[in-house]
């Protein structure tokens, strides 16, 4: 991006937008870029790996770390995604990469710590202590795990408009407007999906408010990651196929819609009901999930594309996903059956290790970080820089 917040946004996102729309200098930088997987993606995991460790262990040991940051984490993922995909990282893209990062990163921290007050208010009422102590005590309002239903479905609902829907029709706005209506709409659908939704026994003296809907919060929450884990997959991993390449649209919007909420709702169905995995579980395994995705399809884009051709790129980019979660699911599992847990319990912090530590510190590097110290200035949102896609690709 140039640094200009008043341009219109071209009519699709970088990350689904097929390779035949794509402009020469787009091309040029993508084979630069994917000419130096897999030793691009290898030397990211030198800052993915500390950072995720942070959030997973940071706050005086696992459990306090689930309290702290997965609640904080969750808020902030919304502000990134408006930085990152609609932004483009401005302001920071008008720095050098390293600062350009920081610069991203405390704003969308503020833009965290904003979140979480308003999120707060929406299931009791303001509390600094429920939002900055992992174990506030009795007459605190905590955060974790009453507005995890809330801050995940502000994440899923912005997710769902900006690459799902292709930013329609926001994306015909400049791109700091676009980028400010895309985050408060998509706060405003998790508001109303909490209040209509959730039920939630608030604990005697907590301040937060019992609601009586038809959902358990754990539910609504497995169901939404289970959401982002399609959302991953088909617009991260496999970059926005089968629907990309059709020429209208409706018909992507319409049919992308119905396969990721439809996949995703059906997926716990059947993991819920002939599964029997409870909520908990159901939300670790899709964290795995959704992390293995950003790393493989973010981390790694492209590692396969050199030597195979679409198809069987598409084929291994998946498998890669599935064993690269099962590994994660497998280790991070290890260490947390080695430990005695009351509250959080075990299946969250593993949920909490992959989705919020790994896959934050994954976007955070490629998509805010821009590679650095690793890469240039060609690497963006999905290791992309969208100014290059062209405008009225889509009909």
């Amino acid at each position: 991006m140039d640094g200009s917040t008043g341009a219109a946004m071209p009519d699709r996102p970088a990350i689904s937008t097929p390779a035949r729309l794509s402009g020469q200098e787009f091309l040029r930088a993508e084979r630069v870029r994917l000419a130096r997987q897999p030793g691009l993606g290898l030397a990211g995991l030198l800052l993915v790996v500390p950072v995720a460790a942070l959030f997973a262990f940071g706050a005086d040991g696992a459990a306090n770390s689930v309290r702290l940051f997965a609640p904080l984490v969750t808020f902030a993922l919304p502000a990134l995604a408006m930085v990152a995909f609609w932004w483009e990282d401005w302001p920071g893209s008008r720095l050098h990469p390293g600062l350009s990062g920081l610069l991203d990163t405390v704003l969308i921290a503020a833009a965290a710590i904003a979140l979480a007050f308003l999120g707060q208010l929406s299931i009791g009422h303001v509390d600094p202590v429920g939002v900055f102590d992992p174990t506030p005590g009795p007459g605190h309002a905590p955060l974790f795990p009453a507005s995890l239903p809330l801050a995940g479905g502000a994440f899923v609902a912005v997710l769902q408009l900006t690459l799902v829907c292709e930013g329609w029709p926001l994306r015909r706005l400049p791109r700091l407007t676009g980028g400010i209506v895309a985050l408060a709409v998509s706060w405003g659908a998790a508001i109303v999906l909490y209040f209509v939704a959730v039920d939630f026994d608030a604990p005697p003296g907590s301040g937060l408010t019992s609601r009586s809907g038809p959902v358990p919060g754990p539910e609504l929450g497995a169901v939404l990651v289970l959401i982002g884990a399609w959302q991953v997959w088909v617009f991260v991993v496999w970059r926005g196929w089968p629907f990309a390449d059709h020429p209208s649209r409706a018909v992507r919007i319409v049919s992308a819609n119905i396969v990721v909420i439809g996949g995703a709702l059906l997926t716990y169905a059947l993991a819920h009901g002939p599964g029997g995995a409870g909520p908990a579980v159901v939300n670790a395994a899709a964290g795995n999930f959704v992390a293995a995705g950003l790393i493989v399809g973010m981390l790694f884009e492209g590692v396969f594309r050199p030597c195979l051709d679409p198809v069987a790129e598409r084929v291994a980019t998946l498998a890669g996903t599935l064993v690269v979660a099962a590994a994660l699911y497998a280790l991070l599992t290890l260490y947390a059956d080695g430990r005695h847990w009351t509250e959080p319990s075990s299946e969250e912090w593993v949920g909490h290790a992959a989705l919020n530590a790994i896959g934050l510190s994954v976007i955070l590097h490629v998509a805010v970080g821009r590679r650095w110290p690793f890469g240039d200035n060609t690497d963006a949102v999905d290791g992309t820089d969208d100014t290059q896609r062209p405008a009225g690709s889509g009909t």
